[in-house]
């Protein structure tokens, strides 16, 4: 099974774990490496170089994805000039060494799919956006991307109406699971229990949705 989006390793599953990293990535896991975010909040920034020095990473690990990037509203009102333009030059990176991406879009995950589009260098070969909570109607944008909808534990939350009809409305072959776990000691549900809400919601068989989700997670890194 494939824990589609995360920042350690924990268990057997198979982990897509993205930076920052809270732990390790192991055998068989996907890492992907890139500037999160929240590093650009409250007017801070990466030191000088840091674009350059993530280029020599990727360029020194040829299967390494490039995540988690994108854009935040969760922690402040208006997003940061540093950060679209580092989530830019972050899209542009990705398309340029055809690198699949994590995308990142709290509480602005429509900005987030304009400045996919709108990327001057081209796109990415696929892109996750990961935890993505906003209305089914932007989820053609999204496939029109090749993108991935990754599902994480909100799913579980009965009072989450309107996301778990959501998760009821995203075709099968863009469908992904996530725990989004940051610690190894971190308490929460597994994707295994993920995986099992996803298909009740769906009403199909657990072990078939997850069979879906791992060949999914395959063709969303070749």
């Amino acid at each position: 099974m494939t824990d589609a989006h995360c920042h350690c390793r924990t268990g057997a599953d198979r982990h897509f774990v993205c930076e920052p990293f809270g732990g390790e990535a192991g055998e068989g896991d996907a890492r992907f490496l890139g500037v999160h975010p929240w590093a650009f909040l409250d007017g801070a920034s990466p030191s000088d170089g840091w674009l350059e020095r993530l280029r020599e990473r990727l360029a020194a690990d040829p299967s390494a994805g490039v995540g988690e990037i994108g854009l935040d509203r969760l922690k402040e009102r208006n997003i940061p000039d540093a950060m679209r333009a580092a989530f830019r030059a972050q899209l542009a990176l990705a398309a340029e060494l055809r690198r699949p991406a994590v995308l990142h879009g709290a509480k602005c995950w429509g900005e987030v799919v304009k400045e996919v589009e709108d990327c001057s260098s081209g796109r990415a070969p696929a892109y996750i956006f990961h935890g993505f909570s906003r209305s089914a109607g932007l989820l053609p944008r999204i496939f029109a991307l090749n993108g991935f909808v990754s599902v994480g534990p909100a799913v579980l939350n009965d009072h989450a109406v309107n996301y778990r009809e959501l998760v009821k409305a995203i075709p099968a072959d863009h469908l992904l699971a996530e725990t989004d776990r940051t610690s190894p000691d971190e308490v929460g549900p597994g994707v295994g229990e993920i995986v099992a809400e996803i298909a009740r919601l769906r009403g199909v068989a657990a072990d078939a949705l997850a069979a879906q989700l791992d060949a999914n997670a395959a063709l969303f890194l070749v």
